[in-house]
């Protein structure tokens, strides 16, 4: 008993156990969930491991859900951490079928970060949570000793309102399988940020919030499940849905939305792009039944207009998910172990 102890003692944390892969999930489900009162407040609750919890109140749902959001560096193509924060929060409420309601955010800096990059992020902050009418009401400051902190971290918390909760895990053989966009832009980018990549054509994340790509899915009907490909990329995000329903999915290589510099970035870093953050682009899975006329709403919307239907959950192979490559063969796209590019999000 004692050498147990002194052995879990010794033991620390790593990058891994914050990167959303294998690692991460199983950290979560060994160490963290152990520790916690899983008591529900609603129908979703912590034990789900979903984007957010869901609150019932009478015969209303509250979706709720917080995140915490460390990026470097904290400004880069298409945003930064305010508007990734903001987005992030949003993306996940919207992910479970909630109409954002309110945010609160917790910044921690360190001593002698810029006022005039605070003030930047706070406009940004306030103009992506104004784009889907979801104020941020309430928050708390911190500021930590200089060299104690990396910049910054900002922590949001948000509700919404769900008129029909939204799961990850609610996928049904014979269900269509939609992304919303282009995948892989936010995680290159950043790399290229990082490695000082000059490419053709310029990388951009695609950081943003959904809430008018998803609420344009949801009025169609027809949506089984939802979850944004964020830390572990597609990849990750579909291997999660296939194991908590227990159904098989089969995508195609070739309809996969990729853009040509982040593929040619991906090739040059060795990079998976489908193990790669997104934070702008959700995975939907829709009766089959529905997913022309949910592609066709999605596609009229601002961040919708890239996607595409890239393939389809079946009841063979539970738990995995096979990727039809490019040349005609099959290949099984295993769950990420972690993330290839840690702070990213």
């Amino acid at each position: 008993m004692v050498e147990n102890q002194s052995d879990n003692m010794s033991k620390r944390i790593t990058l891994s156990h914050g990167a959303g892969g294998k690692i991460m999930m199983d950290f979560i489900k060994n160490i963290i969930l152990k520790e916690i009162n899983l008591k529900s407040a609603g129908e979703v609750g912590l034990d789900a491991l979903d984007d957010g919890a869901s609150i019932s109140l009478g015969d209303k749902t509250l979706i709720f859900t917080t995140d915490s959001h460390t990026v470097k560096p904290l400004f880069f193509p298409g945003g930064d951490i305010g508007k990734l924060s903001v987005s992030g929060t949003i993306n996940d409420l919207a992910m479970m079928g909630g109409r954002p309601l309110a945010m609160a955010c917790a910044i921690v800096v360190e001593e002698g970060f810029s006022i005039a990059d605070l003030e930047r992020i706070f406009r940004s902050m306030n103009i992506t949570s104004q784009e889907v009418g979801c104020p941020l009401i309430t928050g708390d400051f911190k500021v930590m000793e200089k060299g104690s902190l990396d910049g910054m971290i900002i922590t949001t918390t948000g509700v919404g309102l769900a008129d029909k909760i939204i799961t990850d895990r609610g996928l049904k053989p014979g269900d269509k399988i939609i992304v919303t966009g282009t995948i892989g832009d936010h995680g290159m980018t950043i790399i290229a940020q990082r490695e000082g990549i000059n490419l053709a054509t310029d990388l951009v994340s695609d950081v943003a919030p959904l809430w008018e790509t998803i609420e344009a899915a949801l009025k169609v009907g027809g949506v089984t499940a939802m979850k944004d490909p964020t830390r572990g990329g597609l990849n990750g995000a579909l291997n999660e849905m296939a194991e908590k329903a227990r159904v098989g999915i089969i995508i195609k290589e070739n309809e996969i939305p990729i853009l040509d510099s982040v593929r040619a970035a991906s090739e040059m870093l060795g990079i998976d792009p489908l193990q790669i953050t997104n934070e702008g682009k959700a995975v939907i899975s829709v009766e089959p039944a529905k997913c022309d006329l949910v592609l066709e709403a999605i596609k009229k919307t601002k961040y919708g207009k890239n996607a595409k239907i890239i393939g389809e959950v079946i009841a063979d192979y539970p738990g995995d998910v096979i990727l039809e490559t490019s040349v005609g063969g099959r290949r099984l796209l295993e769950t990420p172990i972690g993330d290839p590019a840690p702070r990213i999000c």
